[in-house]
């Protein structure tokens, strides 16, 4: 399902214009990013999931190809983490 197709599915359950829909997908989706970019904190959907950063510590890898070592800096990265009643839903436990 793309972006689009959300957007769809949104003006087909509510009834609201295209342009209104597809203006608060993207307010949203730039209202997550700012928030794990910019304040590095967590957005938690209750029901759905939550979307939190992880760190990842500097480490040495290896350039198989050149048979070189290489440093990996430390960095974060966005992960999403599915709420235990999505994935029960999901497993059909529900």
């Amino acid at each position: 399902m793309t972006k689009a197709d959300i957007i769809d599915d949104i003006v087909a359950r509510t009834g609201v214009p295209r342009k209104e829909a597809t203006t608060v997908v993207e307010a949203f989706m730039e209202s997550v990013k700012t928030c794990l970019l910019e304040k590095k904190d967590n957005v938690y959907l209750r029901g759905f999931g939550s979307f939190v950063v992880k760190h990842r510590a500097e480490k040495t890898a290896r350039n198989i190809s050149k048979n070189t070592t290489i440093v990996i800096a430390a960095h974060d990265f966005p992960s999403f983490k599915p709420a235990k009643s999505f994935v029960a839903h999901m497993k059909g436990e529900e």
